[in-house]
């Protein structure tokens, strides 16, 4: 009888190294999305914009 409630108390058990990976990767996707905004905002991307055509010498 003990072996049924010691299972059932292993599913409320958490996995807290797998929780901290995940909230690390959380973490760091977060930065990476933060310096990624502040650097498209400090380098436009140069693909977005057309470039100007330099007119022709007659």
């Amino acid at each position: 009888m003990t072996d049924i409630t010691t299972m059932s108390q292993d599913n409320n058990l958490l996995d807290f190294a797998a929780e901290r990976a995940r909230r690390q990767h959380d973490l760091n996707d977060k930065r990476l999305a933060e310096v990624r905004r502040a650097f498209e905002q400090a380098m436009p991307m140069a693909g977005k914009k057309k470039p100007k055509k330099k007119p022709k010498k007659r």
